[in-house]
């Protein structure tokens, strides 16, 4: 196996000399999205990096959000964004975390303790940083002491190596929370006011009325007894995010107690799922007992089958354990795992009306919260995988839209803005032609609008500190809580991007990784992205490789370093150009491609996919010759 990148010489074979136009448009587009990227960090940034906002903020709710704000820096920079952006990602993610240390929501830069669909949100910020920087001894140090917290040798107690499992529903630097305060919830309570009831029992409250006041106190207080007594003990399936945190300390340390947490905590859950005929239950009390603090129901934990949001989020936590195995292990039956807990989702289907029905929670009563299924939770493993049985699991799901059609929104939420996963889906598979141009422009469209909106009065950065300014419904999760709304106003959106260039789905917003068939690097410049003015096409993606077209608009030539996979994981085994002959090479995670100027190429790679350890190594510095980790002192 090479460790060098195969050249690949187009000169012997036909190089197109037009410039497309989705090209023009993918160009424009990164342009764009530098500048505006540049234009919200300057307006909502002081010149430290700290956010322009109030003096105090209470609870344990807030420190994902502008994490969330701010993620696509250095996403943006790793597709070929201006070398400033990642100057700005660094800058942010410290001055962010500093800030809500003094707000005294993060001790030891990692949040004290919330949930894992909380801190995956946050944290994906974090994971987006060594695609852009992977050289950084402040990233590997971080990561190997945040994943350490979760490990047995960790004095805080957030995991439990004689269960094997995490000890809380919250967790984090402070160790596991078992009791909540009214002072907890308290930035949230308007928020959770739209949502349904956690509990059957709450007195006055009818729990399939769809909403409970969390912000009557009598509620409240209720609800917190509850909590306390049945939900802030033991563990949920919300915390198999946490293994991106461990795989991510992995990918940049190489150390394999790593990687040996992520196969035993996931084949902990899928022990718990075997005793309970097939079905993950959503709460394992500290014993390791199933519904040890419900009565013996599987049912009723945090985050879980009766929690609000019920499956859906609960399946992108069991989709993420189930695609970091998968990285660990370089094997892809790890996904079946998940793979069981959807068929049984898809199963439980019921026709009501001419319609596929599937219920979305679990009750006392049984199976409730009927509703049309969700073909992008198989578009989730498909991503991962790409085998033909997960794409049939995708396409059983009714068609009760145009999955082809690509959407941008004008009004509404874009927090965890992922709008044409379906209708890149269509693109590869061969029946969306037009989804490069559509997507672009849908992109650029949604950027123009989150800018006219951050330019406006109402987006001006001294409003952002007095929730009285938001009764005029800027924040679009609840009036008066403005937490979320630089998530609203960020034009920082990378989605057709990732799918154009990538041939990848955009990241979970739970705390996946960013997967990929392939990523690009700037042989000139050495750094991560695409070069300056270099448009890139994968038009095709198989689970034996990738068509890629590569445009460069420039007058003269450049080199792009393809790598197999988003951590090279996978290996390149062949190429073949147009009008040229196919080449079989020694298997290399890169292929230097050079490009004449002003010229479009079109290779297909062939690949072998998991065949490597995945790592955040690029091309011009190995995982060997990074620093060591600093020692601190003992005493």
């Amino acid at each position: 196996m090479s460790d060098k990148p195969f050249v690949v010489d187009p000169s012997s074979a036909e190089v197109d000399r037009s410039v497309p136009e989705w090209a023009k448009l993918q160009i424009a587009l990164m342009n764009d999205l530098d500048r505006a990227a540049l234009e919200f960090v300057e307006r909502y940034c002081r010149a430290d990096g700290t956010l322009r906002w109030r003096d105090s903020w209470p609870g344990m709710d807030g420190s994902d959000d502008p994490y969330e704000a701010f993620m696509h820096l250095p996403l943006l920079y790793a597709l070929g964004g201006s070398d400033s952006l990642l100057t700005h990602a660094h800058r942010v993610w410290d001055a962010i975390t500093w800030q809500w240390t003094e707000y005294g929501q993060i001790a030891d830069e990692f949040d004290r303790y919330y949930d894992w669909m909380h801190h995956g949100e946050g944290y994906n910020y974090f994971y987006l940083l060594p695609l852009a920087d992977p050289h950084s001894l402040k990233l590997r140090q971080r990561a190997h002491r945040f994943a350490s917290m979760y490990t047995a040798a960790s004095p805080l107690g957030n995991f439990n190596p004689e269960t094997g499992l995490l000890t809380s529903p919250l967790t984090g630097s402070n160790g596991p929370r078992h009791t909540v305060t009214r002072e907890d919830f308290v930035t949230h309570r308007g928020v959770l006011d739209n949502y349904a009831a956690p509990f059957e029992d709450l007195p006055g409250v009818d729990y399939f009325s769809g909403k409970v006041a969390w912000s009557d106190d009598e509620v409240y207080d209720a609800i917190l007894e509850r909590f306390n007594a049945r939900m802030a003990r033991g563990d949920v399936p919300m915390n198999l995010n946490s293994t991106t945190l461990l795989l991510h300390a992995y990918m940049l340390t190489g150390e394999v107690q790593f990687a040996d947490w992520i196969r035993h905590y996931v084949g902990r859950w899928e022990a718990l799922a075997a005793q309970n005929d097939g079905i993950i239950p959503d709460n394992v009390g500290l014993s390791g007992r199933i519904g040890e603090y419900n009565d013996g129901k599987w049912w009723g934990g945090y985050y879980g089958w009766r929690w609000p949001h019920g499956f859906h989020v609960m399946f992108g936590a069991i989709s993420t354990g189930a695609a970091n195995l998968a990285l660990v292990n370089g094997n892809l039956a790890a996904l079946d795992f998940a793979r069981m807990q959807l068929d049984g989702y898809h199963e439980r289907g019921v026709e009501i009306d001419g319609r596929r029905l599937v219920p979305n929670k679990r009750a006392d009563s049984g199976w409730t919260d009927l509703r049309l299924e969700d073909p992008r939770l198989a578009l989730s493993l498909w991503s991962v995988s790409l085998d033909e049985a997960d794409a049939r699991r995708v396409e059983r799901v009714p068609r009760m839209a145009d999955w082809g059609s690509v959407s941008v929104p004008t009004s509404g939420r874009t927090k965890h803005y992922f709008a044409n996963s379906l209708a890149w889906f269509e693109y590869i598979r061969g029946r969306n032609p037009d989804f490069p141009i559509k997507a672009l422009q849908a992109n650029r469209e949604l950027m123009s609008m989150k800018l006219e909106r951050m330019r406006s009065p109402k987006g001006a950065p001294d409003r952002l500190s007095n929730p009285e300014n938001f009764t005029d419904g800027l924040d679009l999760r609840h009036d008066g809580n403005a937490i979320h709304v630089w998530q609203e106003l960020t034009p920082i959106h990378v989605e057709s991007l990732v799918n154009l260039t990538m041939g990848a789905n955009i990241h979970g917003s739970y705390g996946g990784l960013q997967h990929a068939a392939v990523r690009h690097f700037d042989a000139h410049r050495k750094r991560p992205g695409l070069p300056d003015g270099v448009a890139a096409l994968v038009s095709e993606v198989r689970s034996d490789g990738v068509v890629l077209e590569l445009v460069n608009t420039k007058d003269l030539p450049a080199t792009v370093v393809t790598q197999a996979g988003a951590f090279g994981e996978h290996r390149f085994d062949g190429v073949r150009l147009p009008g040229g002959r196919s080449h079989a090479i020694a298997p290399t995670k890169w292929l230097a491609i050079d490009l004449p100027a002003r010229s479009s190429v079109r290779v297909e790679a062939s690949m072998v996919r998991f065949a490597a350890s995945p790592t955040y190594e690029s091309p011009w510095h190995s995982d060997a010759r990074a620093p060591g980790l600093i020692r601190g002192r003992s005493e």
